[in-house]
């Protein structure tokens, strides 16, 4: 067992690479960064290292590979050591086929997310890629990644099953998962800790550029507003949410718009941007639309809130009650107004809100409702990165031995 160590945590998009460095176990922050704009003639990135004013640049980097060497290089400048002196490098993927938890992604692991890229086309290419770069550039470091989906492992089947033939759950895993696991957690973990108990039924409303709701009895999730997919839920940024099976197939087959086609609109074009008719689904821009007049804007935002009232309605009704209703990530932190719509004719729950502390609490933690409200309302930032950092240490101690292994050729991709 060690007694202290660094955990890299690395976040992944498709052109983009951002990480937290901590110190464990006792969890401070040695240092964030990050790089965008991944294969373009100008990829800007930066480097805080402590409370160091951040250092930036732009420098035209060609591929993954290159920019990781690069942020490696400037950490140590910064620092005195490089990624080749963490512990381990932490991840949040997404989901694959079969597994779930905190794993060590080596190569059964990858080749399991490889499965599900279908799926997931945003999500698990570009972190497969980045484990494997990683893993060639650091063969004695583990990559240690704890899947979304881990959060709620344990929900109850008749929360998961979906009403179709038996065997596409049984043979192919299709069913209701669970996403944005680490923040969930985080925040009802956190919400536990100021109240000196994790007993109770809790909702937590995550509300970003995606969203959803989750629904904890005593710590543990009993349900999740998320399908199969992050399609799925609550109408997202510019993906579409729960959606009428029937009705792509409608788009598919009637309006003669075909497979791909449909799958870019649901998956790109829909939600708050497709409702809106504007360029983005950034909630802020639709609050300026519908400020100034824009009806599909205003719509567009009482669709949104709806659906997060839909569920937690139904959440309330499979907790038998509420104790606790969490806001958190950057609109749930950051938008007083919809959270006041969110909780609006909630009486008959006793749930009341201070109009003033609700008004005050932007991105910070803090108690909104009201003195006299039976049902606690609470505004906590989330901290997903922590969540990873702490699980690949807490994996790490298990059997340290046990997690390096030479990386071995890349597993071939299977049909998708």
């Amino acid at each position: 067992m060690t007694a202290s160590g660094t955990i890299l945590v690395a976040n992944i998009g498709s052109t983009s690479f951002k990480f937290r460095l901590y110190r464990m176990p006792d969890e401070a922050l040695l240092a964030r960064g990050g790089v965008e704009r991944i294969g373009s003639p100008a990829s800007p990135w930066t480097l805080q290292a402590g409370d160091a004013a951040p250092v930036k640049g732009e420098t035209p980097f060609r591929d993954a590979a290159q920019a990781l060497a690069h942020m490696g290089e400037a950490l140590k400048k910064a620092l005195g050591s490089g990624f080749e002196s963490v512990s381990a490098f932490g991840f949040k993927p997404v989901m694959a086929r079969g597994i779930s938890g905190t794993q060590v992604l080596d190569e059964p692991v990858l080749a399991a997310m490889e499965a599900l890229y279908t799926l997931f086309p945003a999500h698990n290419p570009p972190y497969v890629q980045a484990v494997r770069i990683l893993r060639r550039m650091f063969q004695d470091i583990p990559c240690i990644g704890t899947f979304e989906t881990a959060f709620y492992d344990h929900m109850p089947v008749e929360a998961t099953r979906y009403p179709i033939p038996l065997a596409w759950e049984k043979e192919h895993g299709i069913r209701r998962y669970g996403f944005h696991g680490a923040s969930h957690r985080f925040v009802t973990e956190r919400a536990a800790q100021l109240r000196g108990s994790a007993r109770g039924r809790f909702v937590s409303c995550h509300l970003g550029g995606s969203s959803s709701l989750a629904a904890v009895r005593d710590g543990r999730a009993i349900d999740s507003s998320w399908g199969m997919t992050p399609q799925s839920g609550l109408p997202q940024n510019n993906r579409v949410g729960d959606f009428d099976v029937f009705a792509a197939l409608y788009a598919v087959r009637n309006l003669g718009l075909g497979v791909e086609a449909v799958e870019k609109i649901l998956g790109s074009e829909s939600g708050l941007k497709g409702m809106s008719g504007l360029p983005s689904g950034d909630i802020r821009d639709l609050k300026d639309a519908a400020a100034a007049g824009n009806e599909d804007a205003r719509i567009a935002l009482a669709v949104f809130t709806r659906a997060i009232r839909r569920y937690l309605g139904q959440f309330v009704l499979e907790l038998n009650g509420l104790d606790l209703l969490i806001f958190t990530a950057g609109i749930g932190e950051n938008n007083p107004d919809l959270r006041t719509a969110i909780c609006r004719d909630l009486d008959y729950l006793g749930l009341r809100l201070d109009p003033a502390a609700n008004a005050a609490a932007l991105g910070r933690e803090a108690v909104i409702s009201a003195p006299d409200s039976r049902v606690e309302v609470r505004v906590i930032p989330t901290n997903e990165e922590l969540v990873i950092a702490r699980n690949a240490w807490t994996k790490l101690q298990q059997s340290p031995a046990s997690l390096t292994s030479t990386p071995t050729a890349a597993a071939p991709a299977a049909a998708h």
